[in-house]
């Protein structure tokens, strides 16, 4: 049964230097059409620009809705996004950050009724349209295609369609486990780490509608979509070993753990004079 008191849903949110794009995010938060309450917490990570103001804004106005985590300094990507998860109340959370906005207003009341009705689905994503700083479409899937994802599909690298701007997922024992461990707060592509747990501990799926229902901007502030190439792969590197040092994998698995380090990774570590820890990654996959 239904406790009446529980909020369905928390609207997790981190920005930093925002100050273009908060408002739209925001807007495309509380356009949400739905037969249940959320509420909406975001991180501002002591932006220099306007960010906090324009959130302050509207947390006067939604003194209900709307509540701000702020500090007196930059406490990074990471710690932004635990600090706000330790915050949600809801049953279910809602992911998006500062720079990214949603487009349809039945988003989640669509996607909630997807996880109320099938408890197999652990995780549920939409498609998504890339735009440019100047709001032009980078790219957008047009095949409708319905996308369902184990875990033996996310570690092998099958994710389509699933950016963290459109992910509802259940606020489980197994989340908070995660975000609660020693390695989490040490990850750069929180979002693989986030859908790779919550498949590998529940058994369940990630479930992708076939609809448009969000926009990820690429801008030359974003967290992740514009960092310098060689720093990129070196922290894709450090989150594959946080990968093989804490999740489970088969022997066949660790097979293709292998040769997909030997074929994207290895040849970077070499150059970059990481032999210790090249040699230490080959030892835990051989």
């Amino acid at each position: 049964m239904k406790d009446p008191n529980e909020l369905t849903l928390t609207i997790c949110c981190i920005t930093y230097n925002h100050e273009k794009y908060i408002t739209q995010t925001i807007e495309s938060f509380l356009m949400q059409k739905t037969n249940f309450d959320f509420d909406i917490v975001i991180g501002e990570d002591c932006s220099s620009d306007d960010t906090r103001r324009i959130i302050q804004q509207y947390c006067d106005r939604f003194p209900d809705k709307i509540k701000m985590i702020t500090a007196d300094e930059n406490v990074g990507a990471v710690n932004n996004q635990l600090r706000v998860f330790s915050q949600a109340k809801g049953k279910y959370i809602a992911m998006c950050d500062g720079d990214d906005f949603w487009t349809d207003p039945n988003k989640l009341q669509k996607q909630v009724d997807i996880l109320d009705r099938d408890e197999k689905v652990t995780m549920c994503c939409a498609y998504t349209r890339v735009i440019d700083s100047d709001d032009k479409t980078v790219y957008e899937a047009s095949n409708g295609e319905v996308y369902e994802y184990t875990y033996q599909d996310l570690l092998s690298g099958r994710r389509e369609e699933t950016r963290i701007s459109t992910a509802v997922l259940r606020n489980s024992a197994e989340f908070k486990r995660m975000i609660g461990s020693d390695w989490y707060p040490k990850t750069y592509g929180t979002d693989v780490f986030i859908k790779l747990y919550l498949t590998a501990h529940t058994g369940g799926k990630i479930y992708v509608i076939p609809e448009v229902m969000a926009c990820y901007r690429l801008h030359a502030g974003g967290v992740y979509s514009m960092v310098n190439p060689r720093i990129r792969k070196r922290r894709m590197i450090s989150d594959f070993n946080i990968l093989i040092n804490n999740f489970p994998y088969t022997s066949f698995q660790k097979r293709q753990l292998l040769r997909r380090y030997l074929r994207e990774f290895f040849l970077f570590d070499l150059r970059d004079s990481n032999l210790s820890k090249a040699f230490s990654t080959l030892s835990t996959l051989i």
